[in-house]
C-alpha cells in the first residue's frame, strides 16, 4: 500500500512531511536522506511544529513515523555537534527533549516504522513512540559512547524503561549496533517486516487502531502511561476512573450495542 496522498493533503517543511494517507492517520516523515536524515536544530524544530499540529487535530486516530530514503534517523548531526560549545550542547539536547516528550505526550498512539539506519538520536526517537515496527535490513544503536560522548534526547532513560537496565547498560556503554532479529529479540521493536514494506506493517497497525473507539484508545494510552512509574495501587485507581468515565460516552454504548447485535461499531468521538 502507498502512503502517497494527494498535494492537498500533505504539509509540513523540506524536512518534515506529513501526509493524510487515510481518515484518521497521519505519517510523519523524517526527510533528509542525504544526511540519512540525522537531527539537527532545523529538523528537531520542523517534527515539534508538526507534531503540535497533530496534537491539536481531533480527527486524528493514529501516527505512523518514518524516514525518507536508506535510514530512520541515523542519529544526531555530528557534523553541528562538532562545533557546539557547551552551552550550544546544553540547548541542543534541550530542544531534542522538549521534541521528544512532545511525541511521548501525544494523546494518539504513535508507531515508529523504522528503515534501515536507527541509531542514536534515531533509536531515541523510536523509544518515544508507543509501538515500534522494524524493517528486516533496520540496525539499532546508542553509538554515542563512539564519538566519546552519551546520548543526549533521553536515551540512557528510555532504553532503560523499554529493555531493562542492564541491557540498556550493555548497548550505550559499548555503542554495540544490533540487527533488526536482534533487536526484536531486545524488545526494542516489536515485528520485524521484509525490507521495504515496514510502513506497509505499520499502517496496517494505524488502520486496526483507528477503527477502534477514539475515545478508549486515547484513555488506554493515558492510563498506561501515568501508571507505569506509579504504585500499582495508584495506576490500578487511575483505570478504575477511567473505566467508569467511557460508560458516560456514546461510544461505549454504540461499541457494546454493536457487540450485542452481531455488527461494525460506528464510533463517532463523543
Amino acid at each position: 500500500m502507498s502512503v502517497d496522498a494527494p498535494e492537498s493533503e500533505k504539509s509540513g517543511g523540506e524536512t518534515v512531511l506529513v501526509e493524510r494517507p487515510e481518515s484518521g492517520i497521519a505519517v510523519v516523515t523524517i526527510s533528509r536522506p542525504d544526511a540519512l536524515n540525522a537531527l539537527d536544530e532545523g529538523v528537531l524544530d520542523a517534527l515539534r511544529a508538526a507534531i503540535d499540529a497533530l496534537a491539536a487535530d481531533e480527527s486524528l486516530r493514529c501516527v505512523v513515523l518514518t524516514g525518507a530514503g536508506k535510514a530512520f534517523v541515523a542519529g544526531a548531526d555530528i557534523g553541528r555537534m562538532s562545533t557546539m560549545s557547551p552551552r550550544e550542547a546544553r540547548a541542543f539536547a534541550e530542544k531534542g527533549h522538549r521534541t521528544l516528550d512532545a511525541l511521548e505526550a501525544l494523546s494518539v498512539p504513535t508507531i515508529a516504522a523504522v528503515n534501515g539506519y536507527c541509531l542514536g538520536g534515531g533509536c531515541e526517537l523510536s523509544l518515544a513512540c508507543d509501538l515500534v515496527y522494524a524493517a528486516a535490513n533496520a540496525r539499532f544503536g546508542q553509538p554515542e559512547v563512539k564519538l566519546g560522548l552519551i546520548p543526549g534526547f533521553g536515551g540512557t532513560q528510555r532504553l532503560a524503561r523499554r529493555i531493562g537496565p542492564m541491557r540498556a547498560a550493555e548497548l550505550v556503554l559499548t555503542g554495540r549496533m544490533v540487527k533488526a532479529e536482534e533487536a526484536k529479540a531486545l524488545g526494542l521493536c516489536l515485528d520485524v517486516a521484509p525490507k521495504g514494506q515496514v510502513v506497509d506493517h505499520a499502517m496496517a497497525v494505524a488502520r486496526t487502531i483507528a477503527a477502534m473507539g477514539p475515545g478508549a484508545v486515547r484513555l488506554a494510552k493515558t492510563v498506561m502511561a501515568r501508571g507505569v512509574e506509579a504504585p500499582l495501587a495508584t495506576a490500578n485507581a487511575y483505570e478504575r476512573e477511567a473505566f467508569a468515565n467511557l460508560f458516560d460516552t456514546a461510544d461505549a454504548a454504540e461499541g457494546m450495542a454493536a457487540f450485542a447485535e452481531k455488527r461494525q461499531a460506528r464510533f463517532e468521538n463523543r
